[in-house]
């Protein structure tokens, strides 16, 4: 690029990314009330990253697709 070149960045990942955050919220809060150790949060803290995944794992596995 040359130096007067101007990008233009977009994102329009706002609200996903929002709605990901109150569901990780939700999510290790829940996990994290069923567990009383520290490596068990840290472990809870990590199933609250992943647990969609699991979720649309089992959708898509119950629609046969």
């Amino acid at each position: 690029m040359s130096e007067g070149t101007k990008v233009k960045v977009v994102n329009k990942g706002g609200p996903f990314g929002a709605g990901y955050l109150v569901t990780y919220i939700g999510a290790a809060v829940y996990f994290v009330s069923q567990v009383h150790d520290f490596w068990p949060i840290v472990l809870a803290l990590l199933k609250a990253v992943v647990w969609p995944a699991f979720f649309v794992y089992g959708v898509l596995h119950a629609l046969h697709v």
